[in-house]
């Protein structure tokens, strides 16, 4: 790392690494004590640019350097050889600040699993007033299952477009209700999707949560302040060495009680492992001295793997002409005077949650519909002809994978490798996801819209050619979880506990992504929320909210 260490160091009750969903939340959290001081510290930079407030702006910041860490997927066999590009947010709100804004919760029984794996206190019934704590729901809101008093506004889809109409018409005809709140008593249906969008604004953890407590004088906020290493004093965990950049000077943030790192599922173990904590194996071949042996550190990686299919449309308008020339224009203007806008609006708008064969009673696939189509399958450029997508991915799906640190410097990205497809379970599923796609995009409600099938080509109908389909396009949904996962003593690969402190160190949690110890079924956005919520309560030492009854 060679940069000397400059002797003054700021201190702190509690030092946030990452300002991202779980970092923001929980710096409001904590920062409601007076008593204390928090600082978060984010790598990247303050989130002014406007293109990060405007939904559409995704298409901008998703895809712009200084907003986004530009992670890569190591090569694999199992998708054709490629490696796959992945961006996640480096800003303040994190991907919240650049991601689709999917407000998406999951099935109860994800989180009784995660409870049934010896994690006390993080069944469905004892994390659903978390979520509940967090959101501030507007519309629909069955009170057994919604909050409608949070920070973070989740409102239903305001645009309507034929395309999205008819798509969920026909998975009405494949037994799928319409318009259902997938947040409450069932996810399985179709509609338009929740988001946290209002007023035709996108309201990241950032401005949620964060910018209220700036406010407060207990609270500091340092961008372009990258951890760098975990600084300890024995076991006990005592600060972090940040830099700007790699040639700028290094500086000490000093706890006084406890480290608390949110950085995320890629950027958190490897921290870890900078700094001595991990499996002594990989740290050994990166000359990196052991601290702390912790081999599950960076294991137990998953992500979606999305698979998107595209159709050419006929006689309907598709985004690929709505968000150029003079329609631009119009949708510009109608944005700027309140009214439902492309602007405003995910990228995938409307959704289904179903079950891939009749024999699977629990819905495990969740797709994506939007009306528009994207140059080879990802969003950033769009199709030169009208459009439209259907991508899905396998909700808990079974391959793993892992996060490990490439050398011993802090800005070289980590090596990331999912595993996409290496289970044979997840290559079944996908094939029958790419059959209910096609089934969904040749229903009759959007059958007279479809002009051709562009991908998958209509002549793959075998397993094997829709297998290879999704070998050669599929991708990330970026959804990075579980690489500092959370479980009991008798669990080898268990990083933390089940309050979410690191397994025989003290003064240092793991909150974010990194601890979930099974995929959510759906968008990992509102877990990690959740997460930080419950996270908060165990760290003020306050009593946990009292488990619903739904």
């Amino acid at each position: 790392m060679g940069n000397p260490i400059a002797r003054d160091a700021e201190s702190f009750d509690y030092v946030i690494v990452g300002a991202g969903a779980a970092g923001c939340l929980l710096a409001h959290r904590l920062s409601e004590d007076a008593g204390v001081t928090v600082c978060v510290l984010e790598a990247g930079l303050p989130d002014r640019n406007p293109f990060i407030h405007i939904p559409a702006g995704f298409i901008k910041v998703g895809h712009d350097p200084r907003y986004t860490w530009d992670f890569q997927t190591e090569p694999s066999d199992n998708i054709a050889g490629r490696s796959v590009v992945t961006r996640m947010g480096r800003t303040l709100g994190g991907s919240s600040a650049i991601n689709g804004f999917n407000y998406t919760r999951g099935l109860p029984r994800d989180y009784d699993g995660w409870a049934a794996r010896g994690n006390d206190g993080w069944s469905y019934a004892e994390v659903l007033p978390y979520f509940k704590r967090t959101e501030r729901r507007i519309g629909n809101a069955d009170p057994r299952y919604r909050g409608t008093d949070g920070l973070l506004p989740i409102t239903d889809c305001d645009w309507r477009h034929p395309l999205c109409d008819a798509f969920i018409a026909g998975a009405a005809e494949l037994g799928l209700a319409s318009h259902i709140d997938y947040n409450a008593a069932s996810q399985k249906g179709a509609g338009y999707y929740q988001r946290w969008i209002q007023g035709g604004w996108r309201f990241s953890a950032a401005r949620a949560f964060l910018r209220p407590a700036m406010r407060r004088p207990n609270l500091a906020v340092r961008t372009r302040a990258q951890a760098t290493e975990i600084l300890f004093d024995g076991r006990r965990a005592t600060g972090v060495v940040v830099q700007a950049d790699r040639n700028a000077p290094a500086r000490r943030i000093l706890a006084r009680r406890e480290v608390i790192l949110s950085a995320g599922a890629a950027n958190t173990p490897k921290l870890l492992q900078l700094s001595g904590v991990g499996d002594p194996a990989l740290l050994n071949s990166l000359g990196i001295p052991l601290r702390h042996a912790l081999r599950g550190v960076g294991e137990n990686f998953q992500d979606h793997f999305m698979v998107r299919s595209v159709v050419r449309v006929r006689g309907a308008e598709t985004i690929n002409s709505t968000a150029r020339g003079w329609r631009l224009g119009r949708e510009i203007l109608r944005w700027a005077t309140g009214r439902p806008s492309l602007l405003a609006i995910s990228p995938s708008v409307a959704y289904a949650f179903t079950s891939s064969r009749p024999d699977i009673t629990d819905n495990d696939l969740q797709f994506h519909f939007s009306p528009g189509s994207y140059a080879s399958g990802i969003a950033g450029k769009l199709d030169d002809f009208p459009g439209m997508t259907l991508g899905f991915y396998h909700l808990r799906p079974n391959s793993t994978g892992f996060v490990r640190a490439r050398s011993r410097d802090p800005f070289e990205l980590p090596r990331i490798q999912p595993n996409y497809l290496s289970d044979p379970a997840d290559c079944r599923t996908v094939v029958d996801g790419l059959r209910l796609a096609r089934r969904m995009l040749h229903s009759a409600p959007l059958l007279k819209y479809c002009e051709a099938d562009d991908f998958p080509p209509a002549t793959a109908l075998g397993d094997d050619e829709l297998l290879e389909c999704a070998r050669q396009r599929g991708g990330t949904a970026w959804h990075f979880m579980g690489t500092c996962r959370m479980g009991p003593d008798s669990d080898p690969t268990a990083v933390v506990d089940s309050a979410l402190r690191v397994r025989g160190l003290e003064g240092l949690r793991v909150v974010d992504a990194s601890v979930m110890p099974g995929m959510s079924s759906g968008n990992t956005g509102a877990p990690t929320m959740m997460i930080a919520e419950k996270a908060a309560d165990l760290i003020r030492g306050r009593t946990p909210l009292a488990p619903e009854h739904y």
